[in-house]
């Protein structure tokens, strides 16, 4: 079985279902992953389910999986996010566990076999308080999608891959895995992303393609350049893919600059040389 590739919705930027359907189709793609909170919130100005439903049917794009985006969230720079990220705001909590409850509702709606999401800075102290109360919050979190059939995959990034090994061990909640992005490990300096994937594999649901360069200094962003173009080691990356018989979607991403169609289109390009294959291609 061959690796599906397809686009995240939020990197599109579509105004509306129709847009991005014909975005998705004119990168001759036809798979994606849906960024769940413009459709969730569909009678406050967001965008209808059937409609996106309908949208998505008439040009035979399938969405396998969706995003869960956290309430209070500020990536203005490292220090905000990691005070105010995934699920670590007692002030919203209450907020963004009504909000994964509606999500993991509307990923079933969907037929979404899995979320993902950044559960937050995950304490690598297994004797901090605040790892055991994200913890809670991630088993509550995930629950509500387990209900519905759909998986939760974690975000890579904001913790190091052996943080993140020892708290899937510790959460007991076998629905629960990783969404791998190679470039988070870079922009937040959180480890080389190829060795990161050799230890968190077997847990992987679904890969993010995209690229980034590391900080150059601590407290600072690393940034996100063109897929092929960064740090990303893609040969090494898609032979570990293969040494582990990972058959998983692998979902291009793009969160900056102002070409990202012509991105997206070589980050395509980049995983057709290396031989990730997409079923169903147009």
């Amino acid at each position: 079985m061959a690796n599906r590739i397809g686009v995240c919705s939020w990197s599109l930027r579509p105004d509306s279902a129709a847009q991005l359907a014909e975005q998705v189709e004119s990168l001759g793609l036809d798979c994606l992953q849906l960024a769940l909170s413009p459709v969730r919130l569909d009678r406050n100005g967001g965008w209808d389910r059937g409609e996106v439903f309908r949208q998505l049917r008439a040009r035979n794009i399938a969405a396998p999986s969706g995003m869960l985006e956290m309430v209070g969230e500020d990536y203005s720079t490292p220090e905000t996010i990691r005070r105010t990220g995934g699920l670590r705001s007692d002030e919203y909590w209450p907020e963004n566990l009504t909000a994964a409850r509606e999500c993991a509702r509307l990923a079933a709606f969907f037929g979404m076999e899995v979320v993902s999401f950044h559960a937050g800075f995950l304490p690598h102290d297994q004797g901090d308080p605040l790892r055991e109360t994200m913890l809670d919050r991630l088993r509550a979190v995930a629950d509500h999608f387990a209900e519905e059939g759909v998986r939760l995959a974690l975000e890579t990034g904001q913790e190091t891959a052996q943080t993140l090994l020892g708290v899937l061990a510790e959460l007991e909640r076998p629905s629960v895995g990783v969404n791998f992005d190679p470039a988070n490990m870079l922009l937040y300096g959180m480890g080389d992303p190829v060795q990161a994937l050799d230890c968190l594999a077997p847990h992987v649901l679904q890969v993010h393609i995209k690229d980034a360069e590391e900080p150059a200094a601590a407290g600072e962003w690393g940034r996100e350049v063109r897929v092929g173009t960064g740090q990303v080691d893609w040969p090494e990356f898609h032979a570990t893919l293969a040494r582990h018989g990972l058959t998983c979607d692998l979902m291009i991403e793009r969160e900056a600059g102002d070409e990202r169609l012509a991105d997206i289109l070589a980050a395509r390009e980049q995983l057709a040389g290396l031989g990730a294959c997409q079923e169903g291609g147009r």
